[in-house]
């Protein structure tokens, strides 16, 4: 059989998978603290016809003869990129001026890290997410207002220190909001939900507050949210590519296959 014919299928799987990567990326153009995703390709192997020669006098060296056999994913990457941020001028919007990613835990006690930063205060005073996931501050607890009817006001500041102010005009101050900082951010497994958590190559979370310049955890942007860093010109240019690459492997599939027809047709 052709070796062509294989190479061709290996090169359309991996363009398959390259638009499965880019149609995820368009579908989040507007997803809050998403970071996109970018398919990189590698050759499989190739089969050596002849092997490299070393000089012998009176000749010269002679090169390798090899046919590669075709490609394959070498890497998925996160683009660990900072998105734009949206002004809300909503008290409990952040935005991550910096590395760092906020530390929630679930109903499970499961630690998470994300750059979704639009948070909500429930029924019993706790700062949480959108699923209802507890946000935590930078000891690991969870930042808790004991009594919600006795505040009259509150705000945060850029280093994630909440202030309350009651009913009586007495102020107490909670946090600061955690963040966490890893040595590789690319790393971190996507779990759903803007959500990432540790993985092996990600590194332990360093926790630290928001302005800690030792960590470079960075600041919060109040009032504001992170956007989508997928970049939309980019990726129909890449689904372009994609797209024709996908035709071309088809196309050598295609000639493989009449090539084979003619070999058929020798015995008539």
């Amino acid at each position: 059989m052709l070796r062509s014919m294989y190479s061709g299928i290996s090169g359309m799987r991996g363009f398959q998978i390259k638009l499965d990567v880019i149609g995820n990326n368009v579908a989040n153009v507007n997803t809050v603290g998403f970071k996109a995703g970018r398919v990189m390709f590698k050759d499989i192997m190739s089969q050596t016809l002849q092997g490299a020669g070393a000089p012998v006098d009176p000749f010269g060296g002679t090169n390798p003869q090899q046919i590669g056999l075709g490609s394959t994913i070498s890497a998925i990457d996160t683009i660990m990129n900072n998105g734009a941020p949206q002004v809300t001028n909503r008290p409990l919007d952040f935005a991550i001026q910096g590395e760092g990613f906020f530390t929630v835990v679930n109903e499970n006690d499961e630690v998470f890290y994300t750059r979704s930063g639009n948070f909500y205060f429930d029924e019993t005073g706790n700062l949480v997410t959108a699923d209802g996931w507890k946000v935590v501050d930078s000891a690991g607890a969870p930042i808790v207002l004991d009594d919600m009817s006795a505040v009259k006001s509150f705000s945060f500041d850029s280093k994630g220190i909440l202030t309350v102010v009651d009913g009586e005009g007495g102020t107490t101050t909670f946090g600061p909001i955690g963040l966490a900082k890893f040595a590789n951010p690319a790393g971190l497994e996507k779990v759903g939900g803007s959500m990432f958590r540790s993985s092996p190559n990600s590194g332990e979370a360093i926790i630290a507050s928001p302005g800690d310049t030792a960590t470079g955890t960075g600041v919060l942007l109040v009032g504001s949210l992170e956007m989508s860093n997928v970049d939309l010109t980019n990726e129909f240019t890449e689904m372009i590519v994609a797209q024709r690459g996908f035709q071309a492997n088809s196309r050598t599939i295609t000639t493989a296959d009449e090539i084979l027809q003619e070999i058929v047709n020798l015995k008539r």
